[in-house]
């Protein structure tokens, strides 16, 4: 019989891998360099790992979602990130359906077809 624990934590793993481009986008209002977004983001219960993360600063740099720029002012250089024009946009509609799909959520959570007394 399979665990029920180790069952839950791969699939809520699967659900905060779909939530990871919105997280990271909700931070980049003002320019933040990598560490810097992975200790903000952990500080508010988002845990991402550096090798996860680096990644799709690239990818979203690439998809025009984000800007960025180097700081070569301190000893050690620094990439930091913010968010385009463009990702401004993407991010407010990304909002917007993600509200949406926590309200159906809610919804169907509430109004689940299990009765066994655990919703």
């Amino acid at each position: 019989m399979p665990d029920v624990n180790e069952t839950i934590l791969g699939l809520l793993s699967e659900l905060r891998r779909g939530t990871i481009v919105i997280s990271v986008l909700s931070q980049l209002g003002e320019p933040q360099y990598g560490y810097s977004l992975v200790a903000e983001l952990e500080q508010k219960g988002i845990l991402i790992e550096p090798g996860t993360l680096y990644p799709l600063l690239r990818r979203l740099e690439k998809q025009q979602l984000l800007e960025s720029s180097w700081d070569t002012n301190d000893a050690r250089p620094r990439k930091y990130y913010m968010l385009s024009p463009f990702g401004r946009e993407v991010y407010s509609g990304l909002c917007a359906e993600w509200k949406k799909l926590v309200a159906s959520m809610e919804h169907l959570l509430k109004d689940g077809g299990h009765k066994d007394g655990s919703d």
